[in-house]
């Protein structure tokens, strides 16, 4: 678990904190909440979808490129070293 601190306005806490307590809710749990709801409806917009593909995507390729370059990196095998001695 997460400690999040956030700065309210005076009004917006006083209504927070009664409304939490006319629900019988804790505070905490009004926010956590509200959270909660506010997150699935942003889930579930399409332009939210369409942006997590395209950034789905774009990790996928950037990890492709970071094996590619290992690999290359981890093929690249330096020529052995000469040793100086007789011939």
């Amino acid at each position: 678990m997460k400690t999040l601190a956030i700065r309210l306005e005076e009004k917006t806490h006083a209504r927070l904190t009664i409304l939490s307590k006319l629900s019988g809710q804790s505070v905490t749990d009004t926010i956590r909440t509200a959270i909660d709801e506010y997150l699935s409806t942003l889930a579930a917009q399409p332009d939210i979808a369409a942006k997590a593909q395209a950034l789905t995507d774009e990790i996928e390729r950037e990890a492709a490129e970071q094996r590619s370059a290992i690999q290359a990196l981890l093929s690249a095998s330096p020529a052995p070293a000469r040793r100086a001695g007789k011939a």
